[in-house]
């Protein structure tokens, strides 16, 4: 009979000792078709072990509609695991941190009446609920005991970072048992007594998230845990902000932690083994002593795989580290590189502006204030307010309290000032002329905080009005524009020279390749590849290109598309054979 034991000398697999090397990668940072040369290369570094968190508000993006295709396909990622011949942990949330954007939560969530997260309230464990009654039925066949590659299963995440509501912990492993899983269930911390006394439920097993001094970290774990010692994050490298510089750690350093831990036996996750990339709208942010902080799309996290999924020295001093303790793992070479094509400069010759074009992509709502996006439905993307203001009113001060998260104002459809929410005021001088002015507003939803105090930092757009000379503006036309469908954008070969656009081009592959895309002339936008979002450039970095991978080109014409918030310097992007991330 199959099983899986966590007991005080093993981790006992079919009442055999099992050592767990395990690395982090969450399916839906990695094109489908490139899970398969990820998993081989995460075995031959010596790994036996796929870690993935799910995500909530991809599968559920819509509530009551799931979405288990493509990317989300977890089914068919749990196979190719099983596949490969290595075990699997699984760590579906319902909150998975992650730097991801709300930390996993559907962006609709926050819009439930009464709903309180991460606690034993009951609008949100209804919530959860209904979304773990959907997911949970598909995985169960995965486990261990019915012939599947997983061996165990967590309790919400680092949840003695945020709380300590039992009652609510309780709830999670009563969905799991109800369910009918019988693997180990395990919850996750960083070893300091807060947060193992918070984050825990007597007997079920005890593990710790760091990155440096295991001896240290293992011995508070092991205050509270008689059983094995399980590094669940080893954080071997780190992620970006924008406007902040790349994080990287020294290869030889991450590995001197690495032979620490597994000299005293214990086990090991590595947090990220590949870290992927935050597609789309997808980063999450913090936001810590009120200064917002949003990630970049690329989540490299200085890996032992890089974004596109090629093997670093982090790789080769882990992968010597493990043969050290484990000699069999040097048996099994790595699948080579992938190919880097540099397609060059693609004009890009034909544009819609934003104006010409808010019919077509996004949906108009009439509102007395300006409201946030989620009271229209919309989780992404941009929403625009608009209104014309009567005049005169000379020196006047244009207010816009507390946008989520960077407005651009535009007057008569020209750029005039821009707010973003870390700034000391967002209050500008305007004259406003006896005729009056059209005034817009577009406000970026730039990811919504995934990590501590401010969850409740959600809502999006407008969330307190817009005042001229302390006066409430009242009477909005709105629009809600998701950015999810582009189709209908109906370019001409007029280039504009200021304001929000689209411009398109086009060029030709003969062999798809893995290559990296640069906007040097825009200053802030988004870029979507044949229809596929790849995610936002920003001029103050630290990431200057954008990971294209090889399966999203095709063989011939290609699309590329650009929605440049500010006006392009010149109109046209560059393919190159090597990332840039600062």
């Amino acid at each position: 009979m199959k099983s899986v034991q966590i007991t005080k000398n093993n981790i006992l697999v079919d009442n055999k000792p099992v050592r767990l090397i395990s690395g982090a990668m969450h399916y839906f940072r990695v094109h489908p078709e490139l899970w398969r040369d990820r998993l081989e290369k995460a075995r031959a570094m010596g790994l036996n072990t796929i870690e993935t968190y799910l995500s909530w508000n991809l599968h559920e993006p819509v509530k009551g509609q799931f979405d288990f295709s493509g990317f989300l396909d977890i089914e068919k990622y749990i196979e190719q695991v099983a596949e490969m011949g290595m075990m699997m942990i699984l760590r579906p949330g319902p909150f998975i941190c992650a730097e991801w954007e709300f930390g996993g939560f559907p962006g609709w969530l926050s819009t439930v009446p009464g709903i309180k997260l991460r606690c034993s309230n009951k609008p949100y464990m209804q919530q959860v609920e209904d979304f773990y009654n959907e997911l949970l039925p598909r995985l169960k066949r995965f486990q261990w005991t019915q012939g599947g590659p997983v061996i165990a299963i967590q309790i919400e995440n680092e949840y003695g970072s945020y709380g300590q509501d039992k009652t609510y912990l309780n709830f999670i492993k009563e969905l799991y048992e109800k369910h009918g899983f019988d693997i180990p269930y395990f919850t996750s911390d960083g070893p300091e007594n807060g947060m193992l006394q918070g984050g825990t439920l007597p007997g079920v097993w005890k593990t710790a998230n760091f990155g440096s001094r295991p001896k240290e970290a293992f011995e508070k774990l092991r205050e509270y845990e008689d059983g094995q010692m399980m590094c669940m994050e080893f954080w071997n490298g780190w992620f970006d902000h924008w406007g902040t510089e790349h994080h990287t750690r020294d290869a030889e350093d991450a590995a001197a932690s690495l032979d620490e831990m597994l000299a005293m036996g214990a086990h090991v996750n590595f947090y990220m083994f590949h870290g992927g990339t935050n597609f789309g709208f997808m980063n999450g942010a913090n936001c810590h002593d009120g200064v917002y902080c949003p990630t970049i799309n690329s989540y490299d996290y200085d890996s032992p795989l890089s974004e596109a999924g090629d093997p670093t020295p982090k790789y080769e001093a882990f992968k010597k580290i493990i043969s050290k303790h484990f000699p069999e793992c040097y048996e099994i070479c790595a699948p080579p590189a992938s190919k880097k094509q540099a397609y060059g400069k693609v004009t890009l010759n034909k544009a819609a502006t934003l104006f010409d074009t808010l019919d077509h992509i996004g949906s108009a709502h009439k509102a007395e204030t300006p409201e946030y996006m989620e009271n229209f439905g919309q989780n992404y993307g941009f929403i625009l307010y608009s209104k014309k203001i009567v005049g005169p009113v000379p020196s006047a001060k244009l207010t816009i309290q507390n946008p989520r998260d960077r407005a651009v104002i535009l007057v008569n459809k020209k750029e005039y000032a821009v707010v973003y929410r870390n700034d000391d005021t967002f209050t500008v001088d305007i004259d406003i002329p006896a005729e009056g002015i059209k005034l817009d507003i577009l406000v970026e939803n730039m990811g919504r905080v995934n990590f501590g105090d401010n969850l409740y930092d959600s809502q999006k757009g407008i969330t307190e009005g817009v005042r001229i000379n302390g006066q409430f503006q009242f009477g909005w036309d709105i629009h809600t524009l998701p950015m999810d469908d582009l189709a209908a954008v109906n370019y001409t070969d007029d280039i504009p020279a200021d304001g929000p656009a689209f411009y398109q081009g086009e060029f030709n592959v003969e062999e798809a390749c893995d290559t990296f895309l640069e906007v040097p002339c825009g200053t802030k936008g988004i870029c979507w590849i044949n229809g596929f979002n790849l995610g936002r450039y920003w001029e103050i970095g630290p990431q200057k290109t954008l990971y294209i991978p090889a399966p999203l080109l095709k063989r011939g014409r290609n699309e590329i598309v650009v929605f440049e918030i500010h006006a392009m310097k010149q109109a046209y992007v560059e393919l190159l054979d090597k990332p840039d991330l600062g």
